[in-house]
């Protein structure tokens, strides 16, 4: 048996291409999406991001804004700077790329963003309301791999799903989401005993750890669902998640690649977010 390969470049290719159409119907109503993205500091792989985010704004015809500041900023400044971005009527979603240097609390960051332009899905509000099943942002990664599951036609009322990783960015929302659709959910991570117990158990199995082929064969049940969230190295320098694709696929029923798989889907998700946010601008502009 060879596992269905859930293709995140296709469905993100596909998703992205209805957003262009939205967009389109935006900017002909007079209202363009703007993304405002703050890069502090020169981490490497954070400029990398950014640049794929404003990449991926442009192609389907949204606007990208980049604000760089010095690592040496203060939070202060940096929290004026959130504030004007809440005030301009032209940005629709404000993202400020993490990590973040020491001296600035990553919490206060967070509940600065008006949660109207939270397109991350951060904010305690948006949090709050996604935990109760409210219409809300949603958190990107999660987000995005809620989107394959129901592209791919993956059942998910009744299944036993297993969350590796309790990160509020993905472990945690990630669990919450698929509870909300019914799923009967496990919460593993590091301080777990005996994790291959909970995760030979799911139906689907979520990845996001951060340790490189972690996950093998002896993890997984026969032809269950798996996602790999992880992006690490391997001993080559390769790209690869926290799967062992090469030992897992020859044993479950669906898998994610790495590269290729969840990461399309989170720049996606982002972009749908923002798109949105527009939409809620229009319509309150016409009720107005």
């Amino acid at each position: 048996m060879t596992a269905h390969l859930i293709d995140g470049k296709k469905i993100a290719a596909e998703t992205r291409k209805n957003l262009q159409i939205e967009v389109g119907e935006l900017v002909a109503a007079g209202v363009k999406p703007g993304l405002a993205v703050i890069l502090v500091g020169d981490n490497q792989a954070s400029r990398t991001y950014v640049t794929n985010k404003q990449k991926s704004c442009k192609a389907i015809g949204m606007e990208s804004v980049l604000m760089e500041l010095p690592e040496s900023v203060t939070e202060k400044e940096l929290l004026n700077h959130i504030e004007e971005l809440n005030n301009r009527d032209d940005i629709h979603g404000i993202l400020v790329q993490l990590p973040l240097p020491d001296h600035i609390s990553e919490t206060k960051v967070i509940e600065t963003i008006s949660p109207e332009k939270d397109v991350d899905g951060f904010h305690p509000i948006n949090i709050g309301k996604m935990m109760t099943g409210q219409n809300t942002f949603l958190p990107c990664t999660p987000f995005g791999i809620m989107q394959m599951l129901k592209y791919e036609g993956i059942s998910i009322t009744g299944k036993h799903a297993v969350i590796i990783g309790r990160s509020n960015i993905v472990g945690k929302p990630m669990g919450q989401l698929l509870l909300n659709e019914n799923a009967t959910v496990t919460y593993c991570h590091s301080k777990t005993d005996d994790l291959a117990s909970y995760t030979r158990e799911a139906d689907i199995l979520v990845a996001a750890i951060g340790k490189a082929k972690m996950i093998t064969a002896d993890y997984v049940k026969e032809g269950a669902v798996v996602i790999d969230v992880g992006m690490n190295r391997d001993e080559n320098g390769k790209l690869c998640g926290d799967v062992d694709f090469t030992d897992v696929a020859g044993k479950v029923g669906s898998i994610t690649p790495v590269p290729g798989g969840v990461g399309p889907m989170t720049i996606t998700m982002l972009l749908y977010n923002t798109v949105q946010s527009a939409k809620n601008k229009l319509n309150y502009r016409n009720q107005g």
